[in-house]
């Protein structure tokens, strides 16, 4: 029952990015009004309309077919290979609402689906052999909701999440876990098997090994032109009632974490959370600014290594309660300081759509969080949002709405999909682009771009084609 209760909370209070990182590149979806003139739009490539689908695997471990597929699931994690290839781990799905520690690679050129690691089976622990040291055996727990990024070398990196630790611990983890595509093997290299751990701060803006952010789940990843990893905020208990404002900074080549920020400790063995957000002055950097805790922000990395998030569930300028945000900030990794850019520093608030396809300075989202807001950065340098839990113009509720920030002019523009939430998704014919095709309102969807700028989605949570709401697996394809 505890754990049912902790689960529970996620569906009622939940977050991975996710994990979207930044720097990912795709093209802008089309307006309503000029996509029925054009072949850019949606094309319904594989998977379900129907959600509570489960996976189904036709052949063996590490061989692609068309007829394989991931079964439906929310909060499961990404990543892109040097090869082009799509990658996921995990989840949370409706089969008694599981959680899921499989891993599937994507070809999107041959359209094939492999099953490459972990169990078909629901809520397994984690297998962390030696630390420091790669074999078959080596495994990740089911989880939703870490921070997932891919190195120089091409190794998909993961940290901690919300799930299973070793010997059937359950709750929050600071596991630091690496694949290595090539050999198929995973290998833990720092953090704890188990669940629950406070932070390590030691000096602010000193590297070290015994440093480590702790067990989080909803925090927001990026990782910069030197490979180094940037950690903030993120929720600390099973309840996601406890939230930081931290920022770490993490160096793979000699695993050293750096806290580069945010509330930190207060004590020998105390640790502040739950911290307001400080403000200062629209668009003006100062060293006093610093962003209240939360987790399940959207975010984004600029070309000049800046770090971007929005909105997200947490503490605004006064600090009353958490609710959710739409405050857009940035981080500059050079002078170390934050900027709020946009959004209001109150919680709750409903978006300002204003005329679709046209940029305002008015024009701002409204407050949302989950992993689901899906976002990527375009060629040129726009930051650009879809869906997720949150507020429409008057309503809330799961929302389809695309939006594109231009940084250069600090304003936002309603690109597309509704301004109220509950839309369901319009799939036409499996494989066959038409301009009237759109996915549906969802929170927590995972997705990619590939070489050629097209825009990737899979899954999530939200209506299915009947108007039920559950976890998908429907997969599909953003054409320029």
């Amino acid at each position: 029952m505890q754990k049912f209760l902790h689960i529970l909370a996620i569906l009622v209070t939940t977050v991975v990015l996710a994990a979207c990182g930044g720097g990912s590149s795709s093209p802008p979806p089309p307006s309503a009004t000029t996509a029925a003139a054009s072949t850019t739009g949606w094309t319904w490539v594989g998977g379900s309309k129907y959600s509570g689908v489960f996976s189904y695997d036709f052949t063996a471990q590490g061989v692609g077919s068309t007829l394989n597929m991931p079964g439906a699931r929310s909060t499961s994690v990404s990543w892109i290979d040097r090869d082009g290839n799509f990658w996921i781990f995990g989840g949370l799905t409706e089969n008694a609402i599981t959680f899921l520690g499989d891993l599937w690679r994507y070809n999107p050129k041959t359209k094939e689906w492999a099953w490459m690691d972990g169990s078909l089976t629901t809520d397994t622990v984690g297998s962390y052999g030696t630390q420091g040291v790669a074999a078959s055996s080596n495994a990740p727990g089911a989880r939703i909701g870490p921070v997932a990024w891919t190195d120089t070398s091409g190794n998909l990196w993961m940290y901690g999440g919300f799930g299973y630790g070793e010997s059937g611990g359950f709750g929050t983890l600071n596991d630091l876990w690496k694949y290595n595509i090539a050999t198929g093997l995973w290998t833990w290299v720092s953090g704890s098997k188990l669940v629950n751990q406070a932070p390590a701060y030691a000096t602010k803006d000193v590297a070290s090994t015994s440093n480590n952010p702790g067990g989080i789940v909803g925090a927001n990843g990026w990782i910069t032109s030197d490979g180094h990893l940037w950690i903030f905020g993120g929720a600390a208990d099973s309840a996601l009632t406890i939230t930081y404002n931290n920022l770490w900074e993490f160096n793979p080549s000699d695993s050293t974490w750096t806290f580069r920020g945010g509330a930190g400790k207060t004590g020998a063995s105390s640790y502040l959370t739950n911290a307001a957000g400080v403000y200062g002055s629209k668009a003006v950097s100062a060293s006093a600014n610093q962003p209240g805790s939360r987790l399940d922000a959207v975010s984004w990395l600029d070309s000049s290594n800046n770090l971007w998030f929005f909105g997200g569930n947490g503490w605004d300028s006064v600090g009353s309660a958490a609710g959710i945000l739409n405050d857009l900030w940035k981080y500059n990794t050079t002078t170390m300081q934050w900027t709020w850019m946009n959004g209001s520093n109150l919680n709750n608030a409903f978006g300002t759509y204003g005329t679709q396809g046209v940029a305002a300075s008015t024009n701002t989202p409204g407050a949302r969080w989950y992993r689901g807001p899906f976002a990527w950065v375009d060629t040129s340098g726009n930051f650009w949002m879809f869906g997720a839990d949150g507020n429409g113009a008057t309503k809330s509720g799961l929302l389809n709405d695309w939006w594109k920030y231009n940084a250069s002019t600090n304003q936002w523009t309603w690109v597309s999909g509704s301004n109220e939430p509950g839309a369901t998704s319009v799939y036409g014919s499996l494989g066959v682009f038409a301009a009237s095709n759109q996915p549906g309102s969802r929170k927590d969807v995972i997705g990619w771009s590939d070489a050629t700028g097209n825009l990737w989605m899979f899954g999530g949570y939200g209506p299915d084609v009947s108007g039920n709401s559950g976890y998908l697996n429907d997969l599909w394809k953003f054409t320029q």
